[in-house]
């Protein structure tokens, strides 16, 4: 036997002792590329976020221009961008079976249409956009290293992890919110190590950029006993109640723009009108834009209980409407607010409900109850997990089979009484 031959039959020897060693070598690759791409993505987009907060602040006047700006991202959308306007759902299709490059215009348009959106004083989120601007940059991967179509879903999902993981800074969070976001009751197991792999070095690479994370704390957290797990059980209704209700209503008030004005950048035009005169009418900008102040604020005082109210009717009127962002962050708003209001009458500390409600509404608008309980055990430490816990899942059994993404695929219901649904997508039913 030549050298050569030895010298193969041994690697061939070692890889059949070590047969995860090639699947670990090329998803660790690949995952460092998608961890550079989008946490570089992810810094970029959080300080422009920052930069049109701080600049629409100093600058008030440019609410009266969110018509205007809605037009714009209106037009930009119908003429140029029709393909990938699905956004988040989009990327749930590819998922659940990949068909063309998820287009690299995707990340363009959704970027400028947040930063317009938040410039102008619209009320949305990031974690819309840091999804799509990953997914889009990350699939521009798969034909130059030949991935199959079940590689290329694991790689979408990946890029998902990245992207939430790195724009929230809760990596954890974000890989578990990838493999269970797409398909309810399912988790997508083949995906694991690169999704939290990508999300680990995504958030690493999005702190070397010095982008900032905001930190929040729960320090008032009472003895587990029967009357503080009541008021937690009874709290979670409360918020899966919520979750419920804007889910359903984002829907409808989408569905009325689209019946009600055919011309499709027109949706957004009118829609930033309303919002515009409302923020007029308030005297406040509090409940525009990513809220954050409001959202830290509810951790440490009490605030007026209508506060979720307001800010879940001006984003369902500024999403429904086609200005972009996300859902997420003034889900985080309206939870934290919602759970701050409950205090006059469950008496459990702020910070504490205000912190159970940050992560049931979320958990139970998007049905991802695991994603959304490392995602507190990583914003506000482990000591209020159990807490957290039985808050958001009465949240994600109350607030029935809705979701915020009508192509997530029921893959087990939350109960026996749904068992129909399974295997169909919300918006089917």
């Amino acid at each position: 036997m030549s050298n050569k031959d030895k010298i193969a039959s041994n690697i061939s020897g070692f890889f059949s002792k070590y047969p995860a060693l090639p699947y670990v070598l090329k998803w660790a690759f690949i995952s460092l590329l998608i961890g550079t791409l989008v946490g570089s993505a992810s810094a970029g987009f959080l300080i422009s976020l920052d930069y049109v907060t701080n600049l629409r602040e100093a600058n008030l006047w440019l609410i009266s221009l969110l018509p205007v700006a809605g037009l714009a991202v209106g037009l930009m959308y119908q003429y140029f961008g029709k393909d990938v306007e699905a956004g988040n759902n989009l990327l749930i299709d590819n998922i659940h079976e990949p068909k063309e490059t998820i287009p690299l215009k995707m990340a363009v348009f959704v970027y400028l249409g947040t930063i317009i959106t938040h410039l102008f004083g619209g009320s949305a989120g990031r974690e819309g956009t840091a999804l799509q601007m990953a997914g889009s940059l990350s699939d521009q991967l798969s034909k130059p290293l030949k991935l199959s179509k079940e590689d290329r879903k694991v790689l979408i999902i990946s890029a998902i992890a990245a992207g939430f993981g790195s724009v929230f800074g809760t990596p954890l969070a974000g890989a578990i919110f990838a493999l269970e976001f797409q398909k309810t009751g399912k988790m997508r197991y083949n995906a694991i190590f690169p999704a939290f792999f990508a999300a680990i070095l995504a958030d690493l690479v999005t702190s070397l950029w010095q982008a900032k994370h905001t930190h929040y704390s729960i320090s008032n957290i009472p003895e587990l006993d029967f009357k503080t797990l009541l008021y937690s059980i009874l709290s979670g209704i409360c918020f899966g109640i919520c979750a419920a209700a804007f889910s359903k209503s984002i829907h409808k008030i989408g569905h009325i723009f689209r019946s009600k004005i055919s011309y499709p950048a027109l949706r957004p035009f009118v829609g930033g009108i309303i919002v515009a005169v409302a923020v007029w009418l308030i005297g406040s900008t509090k409940y525009i834009g990513l809220g954050i102040p409001t959202v830290l604020l509810s951790f440490n005082e009490a605030l007026p209980y209508y506060d979720f109210a307001i800010k879940m009717a001006l984003t369902i009127l500024t999403l429904a409407a086609g200005f972009k962002g996300g859902e997420v962050t003034p889900l985080f708003f309206i939870g934290a607010t919602l759970g701050n209001a409950l205090a006059y009458f469950i008496p459990l500390p702020l910070d504490l409900l205000a912190g159970m409600g940050f992560v049931s509404v979320f958990a139970a608008a998007t049905n991802t109850p695991l994603a959304c309980l490392m995602l507190g055990i990583e914003l506000f430490g482990a000591d209020s997990a159990i807490y957290l816990a039985v808050a958001l899942v009465t949240s994600y059994l109350f607030s029935g089979h809705n979701s915020i993404y009508t192509k997530q695929i029921i893959g087990k219901t939350k109960h026996k009484n749904y068992k129909h649904q399974e295997g169909k997508n919300f918006q089917e039913l």
